[in-house]
């Protein structure tokens, strides 16, 4: 049995088995009272450290709303080599309401952090407002500003318009369901999530601090039975028996995009390339022993056919369809990384392993399958087969499926991808210990903010609504870095309410920044924003329905956990 399905049935049989909760719970209730005291480990800890109140985790201030906020820091040592510090910065702001902002035009979408169109230009702006004022709604228009990024200058995003202004939000959905009557579409929103920085809070950061020179554990990720098979970020971290988890990379959520669950982006484990990257977006790569790095990883693949290497287009994902983009120059509508934006190609070569799910998808064009010799077992004019241990598969669409047409069983077709640096494009080595989650934008680089956000996708060209909404409005944000002393820092943030504002993207590469890291990346954020200690959720997941179903989660083991 391999290392990968190994772990993967350990997974399947711990799901649901009891951990030890009673210390989970102690340990916790100590936290939220705030009440944990500094232990011997936590002053060995500290004394590690380079002089009194230089570590900016446990000393430092965030750079989060005006400077003169309240803010309290809450630390407790959770394993060796292993911490959580909670901070709490601000309060209620009085100057804060809700209001109701206007949909031009109302639309929907299946993901549920997909931002709704509200921007448009300032003259239809204007026009709009003056018509709701003129059936009796108190209408006015705002100016968005840009939001600061290395790759994008700064200006005016658009214009909203917005109607009145009420102290809770079932006053502001009174007003929504009359515009309705009226035929008009709003949404209530809580002006605390704009990004504006004069709000006073309240945010709760939650932050862990990875010591290599003191962690005896195992630093992961991990996925659920298969790459579709989601889970919540607590059940994988119970099924692992993870000290720690926090939510990891994007993945698929419509089905229309691809298939549920499946990385939209690089995904390594346990040293193998399961998902191919985005562009050249940074990635997450983890050291098993605590460390880790922000890099740019692009990729190559090739199937050898009838004496000639034909390039892949990608692995383990539905065969014309491209979430995030950022494939090759066939695909549309760009072969640009473009988050949340799926492009499609009719011609194909995708690479399945037996980690996808329990089928390959089904449809026309033709399927090899491999064996762990890369000789051919079988070939079918169709797709769609379910993988054994040990095997591989080649699927081909459109015109590529006339590559696969000439080739038998007993043939041998070797099949080959690699990593590589983004900007030299020479391979970048893996091990069996490698684990590498996607993300994006970048946020730090060499010790600077550099948000990076055009070159990772987070600007959609004639679509300002969109980068108002993912990017300049506040929402839950998983963060993910190293600092100066070669630790790994994995932070979470709550938003969407009124007692969690959430960041904005550039408040991320500030808090990143004000916690030390000097190399950061955004993870998936928005409902997916988790963090579990001792399979216990901290804070509150945004979505109605509670925590969401994730693709993969980074987890911190503890020593017995470890092979």
């Amino acid at each position: 049995m391999t290392q990968r399905a190994s772990r993967r049935r350990a997974v399947s049989l711990r799901r649901g088995r009891a951990v030890p909760l009673l210390r989970a719970g102690a340990l916790l209730a100590l936290v939220w009272a705030g009440l944990a005291q500094p232990d011997a480990l936590a002053a060995t800890q500290a004394a590690a450290r380079p002089g009194p109140g230089a570590d900016p985790v446990l000393a430092g201030r965030l750079d989060l709303g005006p400077a003169d906020l309240p803010e309290t820091r809450t630390t407790t040592t959770l394993q060796p080599g292993v911490r959580l510090t909670r901070i709490t910065r601000g309060g209620t702001d009085d100057a804060l309401f809700w209001t109701l902002e206007v949909q031009i035009p109302d639309t929907s979408s299946p993901d549920p952090d997909a931002p709704p169109l509200a921007l448009s230009g300032e003259a239809d702006a204007r026009a709009e407002s003056e018509r709701l004022r003129a059936e009796g709604f108190d209408a006015r228009v705002e100016a968005v500003a840009r939001p600061r990024a290395a790759d994008m200058a700064p200006g005016t995003l658009g214009y909203r318009v917005r109607v009145g202004s009420w102290r809770t939000r079932a006053e502001a959905e009174q007003e929504r369901a009359r515009m309705a009557a009226a035929g008009e579409s709003a949404s209530a929103v809580y002006t605390g999530w704009d990004g504006d920085r004069s709000a006073r809070g309240p945010w709760h950061v939650d932050v862990v601090t990875i010591d290599p020179r003191l962690f005896t554990g195992r630093l992961d990720a991990t996925f659920g039975p298969d790459l579709q098979g989601r889970e919540t970020t607590s059940a994988l971290a119970r099924a692992t028996g993870a000290t720690v988890a926090v939510n990891a990379g994007f993945f698929v959520l419509d089905p229309a995009s691809g298939a549920p669950g499946d990385p939209a982006g690089v995904g390594v484990y346990d040293g193998a390339l399961l998902s191919e990257p985005v562009g050249d977006r940074p990635a997450l790569v983890l050291d098993e022993h605590g460390g880790s790095s922000v890099e740019r990883l692009s990729w190559r693949g090739s199937v050898r056919l009838g004496g000639r290497s034909v390039p892949l287009d990608g692995i383990n994902r539905v065969p014309g369809l491209i979430r995030n983009c950022g494939g090759d120059a066939t695909d549309r509508p760009t072969s640009r990384p473009l988050h949340d934006i799926t492009c499609t190609d009719d011609s194909e070569l995708v690479l399945f392993t037996p980690e996808y799910g329990a089928r390959t998808p089904s449809g026309p064009g033709r399927e090899i399958v491999l064996d762990a010799h890369q000789r051919v077992i079988s070939v079918a004019a169709a797709r769609g087969t379910a993988l054994a241990p040990g095997t591989t598969s080649v699927q081909a669409t459109g015109a590529a499926a006339d590559l696969l047409a000439g080739v038998r069983a007993g043939d041998r077709v070797p099949v080959h991808t690699e990593l590589t640096d983004a900007a030299t494009g020479r391979p970048r080595p893996v091990s069996r210990r490698t684990t590498i989650v996607n993300g994006g934008p970048q946020l730090m680089h060499r010790g600077q903010e550099e948000i990076t956000q055009r070159r990772d996708g987070m600007d959609h060209a004639g679509d300002p609504s969109w980068a108002y909404g993912w990017v300049a409005k506040r929402n839950p944000r998983t963060i993910a870095g190293t600092d100066v002393y070669g630790r790994t820092v994995l932070v979470t943030v709550d938003g969407r309410s009124t007692d969690d504002l959430g960041l904005s993207i550039p408040e991320a590469a500030d808090v990143a920044r004000s916690l030390g890291l000097v190399e950061a990346v955004n993870l998936d954020g928005g409902g997916s924003t988790a963090m579990a200690v001792h399979g216990q959720v901290l804070g509150h997941p945004s979505d109605a329905a509670g925590e969401r179903p994730v693709g993969d989660a980074v987890v911190v083991l503890p020593p017995e956990r470890r092979p």
